[in-house]
């Protein structure tokens, strides 16, 4: 405001020496008598005053585009497309949108989001606009949920990366084929090796799997297969981090992430959040303790994943036949081969992969879901599972 002060003094100032002049002119004139230099005179000041008062209002005019912003007056045309990136304040993206030719000016933009307390409610990502707009409208476009241009994907927990890359190939339109071959390469989407290193030296199927984090994601326009899952990789590292997975499980259980992961995939499909933490004590008492029978896991999750992934389809426990359950060809054997599968099972999501870090112990060897509701239930003898079964059944458990 200091400025805009200063500049109406500097507008004044030519103006009041005009007028001293032209009345030092007229006292001239009149102290010599002269009538037709007085009319002369007259009509000379006339004229400076109006010229004055013209120059006066041109000078406010300009005074005022000096200090106002400029600002396109129409709706725009065409169309372009402008990122706002998060945590970006509004001066941020009022450069980009100048920069664009979207505005005018980007404290025109400024202007319009202080007025307008919505502004604060921009969310990040990418925006289809169009170019030479009003301030106001263009802001108004960018909080109108049409404008965004976002592939928004929610991943459920417990899908197989087959079943995530239909669903991101669904929704992207990339093909399914894209997203197999991005996946090959595992380091490169940001996965250390860390992850694939045993303590128990069973082979490891160095895959995506288990590492596709379910989550709701919001992907940009025109991005490939690779950006996108480095994108969902980013935010499994991200869980893990946060959950101190893997500083928790070398810790408290002595094994390797690798393995807790196998544990949080199969609890993830084994039963609802608040039984995963039982579910794998289950796994572990039988892998880890020596008391199981051949120290095998001997669950059927592992079975239907690999029909799963064969293509040939899941189907209930009751259903299973003897040759798919001791298949020697099923890298994911659980019912005849010691100790965790060769890889994860299915994507767990944050409460499955907390529950492996250290859940609480327990002596129990068995478990199942007790109802169609999917809530679990413990034995430690078979004989206690065997009625459990029968209760099961009761209950329409297949």
């Amino acid at each position: 405001m200091d400025e805009l002060d200063l500049g109406w003094d500097d507008e004044e100032r030519p103006s009041r020496h005009r007028r001293t002049r032209a009345t030092a002119s007229r006292t001239r004139g009149r102290k010599k008598g002269r009538g037709g230099r007085t009319f002369l005179a007259l009509f000379i000041s006339l004229l400076v005053f109006g010229g004055l008062a013209y120059g006066a209002y041109v000078g406010v005019d300009r005074v005022k585009d000096m200090f106002t912003a400029a600002d396109y007056n129409g709706g725009g045309t065409g169309e372009v497309t402008v990122e706002v990136l998060p945590n970006q304040y509004a001066a941020d993206i009022a450069a980009t949108l100048a920069e664009k030719d979207v505005v005018k000016s980007a404290k025109a933009f400024i202007e319009a989001a202080k007025k307008d307390e919505r502004s604060k409610k921009l969310q990040p990502g990418f925006y289809k606009l169009r170019k030479q707009m009003r301030a106001a409208d263009a802001l108004s476009l960018m909080l109108d949920p049409k404008s965004r241009l976002v592939n928004k994907v929610t991943l459920p927990e417990g899908l197989t990366y087959q079943d995530t890359f239909k669903k991101l190939s669904e929704v992207t339109k990339i093909p399914y084929e894209d997203f197999e071959k991005a996946a090959a390469d595992t380091k490169a989407l940001g996965l250390s090796d860390v992850w694939f290193a045993r303590q128990d030296g069973k082979q490891v199927a160095k895959s995506i799997e288990g590492f596709l984090f379910p989550a709701t994601y919001d992907f940009p326009p025109n991005v490939d297969a690779t950006a996108i899952l480095k994108i969902i990789i980013k935010r499994f590292n991200q869980e893990i981090e946060t959950t101190g997975f893997i500083d928790g499980v070398q810790a408290s259980l002595h094994i390797s992430p690798y393995e807790a992961l196998i544990a949080a995939s199969i609890a993830q499909v084994e039963g609802l959040d608040k039984d995963q933490e039982g579910i794998v004590r289950v796994l572990y008492n039988r892998v880890y303790s020596g008391k199981f029978p051949c120290n095998c896991l001997q669950v059927d999750s592992t079975v239907n994943y690999y029909l799963r992934i064969t293509g040939k389809g899941a189907k209930p426990s009751t259903e299973l036949l003897n040759s798919e359950l001791h298949n020697k060809k099923n890298p994911y054997n659980a019912h005849d081969v010691p100790g965790m599968p060769i890889g994860p099972i299915s994507n767990p999501g944050n409460s499955a992969l907390k529950a492996a870090i250290n859940p609480p112990k327990h002596d129990y060897y068995f478990f199942l879901a007790i109802d169609t509701a999917g809530n679990t239930a413990y034995a430690k003898t078979y004989s206690e599972f065997e009625k459990l079964w029968e209760q099961a059944q009761k209950n329409g458990v297949k």
